[in-house]
């Protein structure tokens, strides 16, 4: 009975040695992905590098309300999970979004959405997967990709295993990408560094996110409030470095933003930090390939990120589903994996497109306050809410390149 009772603890969590689909990162883009590939009966296996499922976290969470989404993305098949998701996974409910240029004459507008308890969403997200019939494994890492056989090695030992297909949702260093050549190219690529703190006992408004602009405090990009509760918020910042003070880090910045901005810091005075969260973020796009004929990339891995507000949970799922099905497909034998790269871009390509640009042209206006003020003189509201969302009204386009040009 020992030995048996041996055997048994020794299989556990053992993988099998082939799947139709091996899905790198737990995340969104991930566990999505492996949901929509397992209902279509393929055989899944997610993996993940961190212990736990959402921890830490990398994001301050914002997820908009499914209306908003369909809004922005009228072509997108939204997942279940974009529309529908435990109470418990809500940390505050969100109905207006304000925006504050650096003379802080601010601009609101209302929007639907929430803060989510990212570790909670996340791993909601991967029970579904889980529950659909894909095999997870956390505490596991890919060491080596050779071809369309994975080599893994973590908590439950060192592992070869054989796919008809790699979904890469493994962030924006994504092994997948490199080993596939789906990168975009040095001279394109560019990043966002995020520093995040959650905070406690702080005075701010719970019903709404703000964004704070200027370049003293966040150079090429923008300065945020997100509550988290009563008394609870994420305060953050998303800086590009082309742009910073030469020897100013991140975490400066979100210090100098917290201590002495006019209207955050009163706010902030009394904040005490609970969580420290960093990372970065793709801001220019998606690369030319997102697909070869036996791997694919998805979510912060392929660019999915919306630039003008660096929002990218609903694009990740929204891939996540279409790389899941494609991949199924192709395992089944019904198409080819190059697919799944004109389906998304069908779906949501040209709001991808359209947000960097609009994030290129605001790059001329943000290098001044004196601009930025002007230009967030003639953006009514509504436009606003549509520039954040990724898209750019004609008379806004032309006004911006005015101003851009030294224009006022």
């Amino acid at each position: 009975m020992q030995r048996q009772n041996k055997q048994q603890e020794d299989s556990f969590m053992i993988p099998e040695t082939s799947y139709d689909i091996v899905v790198v990162g737990a995340g969104p883009a991930g566990s999505t992905a492996a949901l929509y590939a397992a209902k279509k009966g393929a055989s899944v296996l997610l993996l993940d590098k961190k212990r736990e499922i959402g921890s830490p976290i990398q994001c301050a969470g914002f997820l908009p309300d499914a209306s908003e989404v369909k809004a922005l993305l009228p072509e997108a098949d939204l997942p279940g999970a974009l529309k529908n998701y435990p109470d418990s996974c809500v940390l505050q409910p969100i109905r207006t979004q304000r925006i504050i240029p650096p003379n802080c004459n601010a601009k609101e507008f209302a929007v639907k959405g929430a803060v989510l308890d990212r570790r909670r969403y996340d791993q909601y997200l991967a029970e579904q997967a889980a529950e659909a019939g894909a095999e997870l494994m956390v505490k596991t890492r890919v060491t080596k990709i050779q071809g369309t056989t994975v080599e893994t090695s973590g908590i439950f030992g060192k592992h070869t295993i054989r796919a008809k297909a790699i979904i890469g949702a493994d962030g924006p260093n994504s092994l997948v990408a490199k080993s596939r050549g789906l990168i975009m190219k040095p001279e394109a690529r560019e990043t966002s560094v995020a520093i995040e703190y959650q905070v406690r006992n702080v005075d701010i408004d719970p019903d709404a996110l703000e964004m704070y602009f200027g370049k003293d405090y966040v150079p090429g990009g923008y300065a945020w409030v997100f509550p988290e509760g009563k008394d609870r918020a994420n305060v953050g910042i998303g800086i590009r470095s082309c742009m910073a003070e030469k020897g100013v880090s991140a975490k400066e910045y979100l210090h100098r933003f917290i201590k002495k901005h006019p209207v955050a810091g009163p706010k902030l005075k009394n904040a005490v930090i609970m969580n420290v969260i960093a990372g970065i973020i793709p801001v220019n796009g998606a690369p030319a390939n997102t697909a070869t004929a036996d791997s694919l990339v998805v979510g912060d891995a392929a660019g999915h990120i919306i630039a003008t507000n660096g929002g990218g949970i609903p694009p990740a799922m929204i891939a996540g589903k279409i790389a899941g099905e494609t991949a199924a497909e192709f395992a089944a034998g019904k198409c080819d994996l190059e697919e799944y790269d004109r389906r998304w871009r069908a779906q949501f390509g040209q709001a991808l497109e359209t947000s960097v640009q609009a994030r290129q042209i605001m790059d001329g206006i943000m290098k001044s306050d004196a601009l930025m003020n002007a230009a967030f003189r003639f953006i009514s509201p509504e436009q606003m809410k549509v520039m954040q969302c990724g898209k750019l009204p004609g008379p806004v386009k032309l006004g911006l390149q005015a101003l851009s040009r030294g224009k006022k």
